[in-house]
């Protein structure tokens, strides 16, 4: 007879085909749609929601292969998953690894906007000690938040959802009348390498979706629910951030000198109460991302202990809440580290490079995993094989020629790193194995 006091515990499974969409949404639409306006402005000026269009179309390419993939598998890990199936565990390992530099990064990036916007409210909190104080607090709250249960975690992504939607949808539906045509089809087309450098920026805000595979042994029913999730809610994003695009380029001739850009479109689309609305909205958008980072990022090492690719340590989980609860105190420590000390567009830069590569890598797997796993009833499938994803590591192999070489030496180093912990935990975890 089993004996369950002495059963080691495991990961709750309470994620819904609605809390997939929830977590893709809070995934993609976060620090990028409040931060990158300007900076897309300053790049290319009017021609500037033309690059959200490219790179929204650009990284459909790459949802859709992630979502043949999820649809082979319901286990924690998503890209580790998937790359350690298809080349082994020291390629499986270095994905993840990579993916968990690109969310740490991103959470970095984006703990310091959500700052820069809520000082707003009060100008103090742009500068330290209060800074500081706040993101320490904000971070570490979310640490604790998220030990608590799974089920915690996808209840504040439900309530961030609402409160970042409400205010963007009226940006968009009153800012309308504001949105000048004739402006955008008379730009001039940026020359190639400005363009590539700018849609290399842009598509952070469409980055985070793969977060949303990496907590399928969390999922009710991950292979049906995961695909159409992320989908559906990509093409939604995409939409959404256009329509901002052009409100914004139109309504605000400054626009690319502006630290708080949608707050600064929202006083001339709402006047003063509109733009305090929207500027919380930012900062409960920006919150929901961040909350989904810690749904994906700390599962990563989680799985990576799991299959003996790191210190065991980080496969615990909490005898009561059931969740990796070192993998979560660890994470939010580093976050918190890095946001202490890094600035938003030098931090997001550096979050794409990072997850194009570990996109890439994924998107070969693809052929491997095709022959290795077993098909089933209802699986999503890919119309034309492997052309999509053939057409989505052309792409990702454009965008990050234009990565910078600081860019490229973080995260050599970074691998590096991976390495020296990878050795040792793999060799103990052989030892460990019977027989």
């Amino acid at each position: 007879m089993t004996d369950q006091a002495n059963q080691k515990p495991a990961l709750e499974r309470a994620i819904s085909k609605t809390g997939y969409s929830a977590l893709t949404l809070n995934g993609l639409i976060g620090a990028g749609i409040f931060g990158l306006p300007a900076v897309a402005a300053a790049k290319t000026g009017a021609f500037s929601p033309w690059l959200f269009v490219i790179a929204g179309l650009l990284i459909f390419s790459v949802v859709l292969s992630f979502a043949r993939a999820s649809s082979m598998f319901r286990h924690t890990g998503g890209p580790v998953l998937y790359s350690g199936t298809a080349f082994g565990p020291f390629v499986g390992f270095q994905v993840g690894w990579l993916t968990y530099l690109g969310r740490f990064l991103a959470m970095g990036a984006n703990a310091n906007l959500l700052v820069a916007y809520a000082s707003w409210f009060w100008s103090p909190l742009a500068d330290d000690p209060y800074r500081s104080i706040v993101m320490s607090a904000f971070i570490m709250g979310l640490t604790w938040l998220n030990v608590r249960g799974v089920k915690n975690s996808i209840g504040i992504i439900y309530v961030f959802t609402i409160l970042k939607l409400l205010p963007i949808s009226l940006l968009v539906l009153f800012g309308l009348g504001h949105i000048d045509l004739q402006m955008l089809g008379g730009t001039d087309l940026p020359e190639f390498d400005s363009l590539s450098e700018a849609v290399l920026i842009v598509l952070y805000a469409y980055v985070g979706f793969e977060g949303t595979v990496v907590a399928a042994g969390e999922g009710r029913s991950p292979r049906r629910d995961m695909p159409r999730a992320m989908i559906n809610t990509v093409l939604f994003t995409g939409v959404i951030y256009v329509l901002v695009q052009l409100v914004a380029i139109s309504s605000l001739p400054d626009l690319s000198s502006s630290s708080t850009a949608l707050a600064d479109v929202a006083v001339v689309v709402f006047g003063p109460i509109g733009a305090a609305l929207l500027t919380l909205g930012a900062v409960f958008s920006i919150g929901g991302n961040l909350q989904s980072t810690y749904l994906s990022a700390p599962r990563l090492t989680y799985a990576l202990a799991r299959d003996g690719c790191l210190p065991n340590v980080f496969a615990r989980v909490h005898q009561r809440y059931h969740t990796p609860y070192i993998s979560l105190w660890v994470f939010g420590l580093l976050c918190l580290a890095l946001a202490l000390s890094g600035s938003f567009v030098k931090l997001a830069a550096m979050s794409t490079v990072v997850r194009l590569l570990t996109y890439m890598i994924c998107i070969a797997a693809l052929p491997r995993l095709e022959k290795l796993t077993d098909s089933r009833e209802g699986q999503f499938t890919l119309p034309g094989g492997l052309l999509i994803p053939g057409i989505a590591m052309l792409l990702c192999l454009w965008l990050i020629t234009y990565a910078s070489a600081e860019a490229w030496l973080i995260t050599l180093a970074f691998m590096a790193l991976g390495t020296v912990l990878y050795v040792p935990s793999r060799r103990l975890s052989k030892q460990a194995e019977p027989g």
